[in-house]
């Protein structure tokens, strides 16, 4: 599988995939329509192989834009490819895709991972008929704490048997073990880099957390950038 990987933090090889926002998706995400496309393509569609089944994306630190990414990259999933796309709001730190997309959050993922109901009780279409959203579902103090039960590699599980797309979005790396531990559970992390913001040791140190955890990083999107680069200069990146 080819990866883009952002080479300006020297996490060799490849290329940036890099967004300022502007085109909002159909629901309302402010990542770039065509940045999105391009991330889609490389990871899921341009494939003589199987592609990737369940994807984690996960910022370095709070604040760089992965709800929106996420939220971009299962629409234009589900418009390109056709099939059933599932979006996964497996972050119980600071939710926002349920808010995002202005639906109810009185049912989610914590509630499947303590309930026995089939996980399609609990999902809800989101503008394409093929893109469902499993909310975080309500929330306490102890909700994390539900990620380190077996249930959830069952359900996850169940995630891949009904869904030919699973995309996580997840807290940031350098604050919580919640997104490798969804990765662990997934066929690979897509890494979110702040432009202008997250640091480089941070970077590196999160991309070495996550091969440590025998987990393959597919991408590293260069987000937020705010400085001009001709596009024919940034095409040759």
């Amino acid at each position: 599988m080819k990866r883009v990987i952002a080479e300006s933090y020297d996490v060799r090889p490849g290329t940036i995939t890099s967004a300022a926002g502007g085109v909002k998706t159909s629901q309302g995400s402010s990542w770039a329509t065509d940045e999105a496309l391009r991330l889609v393509q490389l990871i899921f569609l341009n494939h003589a192989q199987r592609p990737p089944q369940v994807v984690v994306i996960a910022g370095v630190d709070h604040g760089s834009g992965c709800s929106q990414i996420c939220a971009a990259v299962a629409e234009t999933l589900a418009k390109n490819s056709g099939k059933p796309v599932c979006l996964v709001e497996g972050n119980f730190r600071t939710p926002a895709l349920s808010k995002m997309y202005g639906v109810r959050n009185d049912s989610g993922l914590t509630d499947v991972l303590t309930a026995e109901a089939p996980i399609r009780k609990f999902t809800q279409t989101i503008g394409y008929e093929n893109l469902c959203l499993l909310a975080a579902g309500p929330l306490t103090a102890n909700s994390p704490d539900l990620l380190s039960l077996g249930q959830l590699r069952e359900r996850m599980q169940e995630l891949r048997e009904i869904f030919a797309f699973v995309i996580v979005d997840t807290p940031p790396l350098t604050r919580y073990s919640d997104a490798l531990v969804f990765a662990q559970m997934s066929d690979g992390l897509v890494l979110i880099i702040e432009a202008e913001s997250t640091r480089r040791e941070a970077a590196l140190a999160a991309v070495q957390d996550v091969r440590s955890a025998d987990v393959e990083v597919l991408a590293a999107v260069f987000n937020k950038r705010t400085f001009p680069i001709p596009e024919n200069v940034y095409r040759k990146l």
